[in-house]
């Protein structure tokens, strides 16, 4: 493989190799870069012998002789070729250039950018230019609005990876500014905190008539990310063909593409506007749209090719970590898999992915299990239980609802409308690990989706 503007080939890693020059010169380069450790400058594969003690030292290096923080932004893996062991380090563009060596800071002897096929010192005029422009608004730069936040869920998935949080786990996964507060990346990960991602369904191809809206969040990001998941895997339900031969099963969305999709998404969001990502089914397609478009130099063809230029290298970090991501760059490419470049849709403050689905999305998709077992029920619920399924159309308070019920008495409507709904299934909280918080709404389950679809036959029964 020979060496182009993206590429760099060193044979071994010795004294003589500057891997943190090559590394800042794909850094301060738009696309980023790749580097392999095993390869000699002629394109030959000669391997390496001892990979994970090399890999190591790449890491520590890139970790503490590069200013600002590369984490988040590069990727150390091992690679076989022609039955040989290489190392490639996937190096992203950064958004805060200029990168430089800690040791000589921003001068032209710290300071490199990739020119050819070469890393060259940058002049000192583009030094002064780059930081005068640097990004401020990144994520990492602004201070929470709120200093007494508590990271316990954000513990435990660490925990779950085998790892053990230090009292210095602020400082490693940047979530504190150069005053050291608390800033929006520890927001955003937070036990507690006013982020929500919406998940909304409507019946048709529009949104004139949603039936169904859902809010996951005021919680830890990745808690919030993994209830996106959960929740559009329970969606992207399995279609059986049965032939004269065989069976074949498809499912609505492609599972690999739907879940790069949904991660990219969140953590690609531009949060310094405060607008999360938002997900929306409709009876033909499904609709992912995030705030933010391309950053200025990355053209969509630096886009398709998978070119990383991470917009939240500290989400990108810890997302990696609990191994949620896997290798940067590797999203785009794998969605191209299953989807034609056209169902990217690019505007100056979005970027829409719009999935077709395999089959017309109806009742008798999304909710065949859940109509059999309403099915079941449908004699056993009283006709208040039936009234107050009639008056959802989304997520309500507990007010509104005896609202749209016209009921006054707050215990009349708890023990025989709301309890029976919450005992039998048919409703749910939005926040249930905290039944009593401020913010708590309810919505209909897919076993209340399809009781209430069974019931609209019937007429609707108002009491007092």
């Amino acid at each position: 493989m020979s060496e182009t503007n993206r590429i760099e080939n060193k044979q071994e890693l010795n004294v003589d190799v500057d891997i943190e020059k090559e590394v800042i010169a794909f850094l301060n380069y738009t696309e980023g870069g790749l580097i392999y450790i095993g390869i000699d400058k002629f394109g030959n594969v000669r391997g390496i012998s001892d990979v994970d003690s090399d890999m190591l030292k790449i890491k520590d290096r890139i970790k503490n002789n590069i200013s600002p923080s590369a984490m988040g932004l590069f990727d150390v893996v091992s690679e076989i070729r022609e039955g040989k062991e290489l190392i490639k380090i996937i190096v992203a563009g950064g958004t805060e250039k200029p990168y430089f060596k800690k040791k000589f800071g921003m001068t032209e002897k710290g300071c490199f950018i990739r020119v050819g096929t070469a890393a060259e010192p940058m002049p000192q005029g583009m030094i002064e230019k780059l930081f005068a422009t640097r990004t401020r608004n990144s994520l990492g730069k602004i201070r929470s609005n709120r200093q007494d936040l508590t990271f316990e869920q954000l513990r435990i998935y660490y925990e779950e990876k085998g790892y053990d949080l230090s009292s210095q786990f602020k400082k490693t996964l940047e979530l504190l500014t150069e005053d050291n507060n608390l800033n929006y990346v520890a927001y955003l990960l937070a036990d507690e905190n006013g982020t929500s991602i919406k998940v909304a369904k409507y019946s048709g191809v529009d949104r004139v008539n949603l039936v169904e809206n859902n809010e996951y969040g005021y919680c830890s990001l990745v808690k919030a990310t993994k209830s996106v998941l959960d929740k559009l895997d329970l969606e992207n339900k399995t279609i059986s063909q049965i032939t004269s031969k065989e069976r074949i099963d498809t499912r609505l969305w492609n599972a690999v593409a739907l879940r790069e999709a949904i991660i990219n998404a969140i953590i690609h969001n531009d949060y310094t506007r405060e607008i999360p990502p938002k997900f929306e089914i409709f009876s033909d397609r499904l609709e992912i749209t995030s705030y933010g478009g391309l950053f200025d130099g990355m053209t969509r063809e630096d886009f398709f090719e998978g070119f990383s230029l991470p917009r939240n290298k500290e989400l990108m970090r810890v997302f990696k970590d609990l191994g949620m991501v896997e290798q940067l760059g590797s999203g785009v490419p794998r969605i191209l898999q299953a989807y034609d470049k056209d169902c990217f849709k690019f505007s100056d403050n979005y970027l829409r992915m719009v999935f077709p689905a395999s089959e017309k999305i109806s009742l008798s998709i999304i909710g065949q299990n859940a109509m059999q077992v309403a099915m079941q029920v449908a004699m056993q619920v009283t006709t208040q239980v039936e009234t107050l399924l009639r008056v959802f159309i989304g997520e309500h308070t507990r007010q509104d609802l005896q609202d749209r019920l016209k009921l006054a008495n707050r215990e009349n409507f708890r023990k025989n409308y709301l309890q029976p709904a919450l005992d039998d299934q048919l409703i749910e909280l939005t926040i249930p690990e905290k039944p009593n918080s401020s913010k708590q709404k309810y919505r209909l389950t897919a076993k209340g989706y399809s009781l209430r679809e069974k019931l609209t036959t019937k007429t609707p029964h108002w009491h007092e």
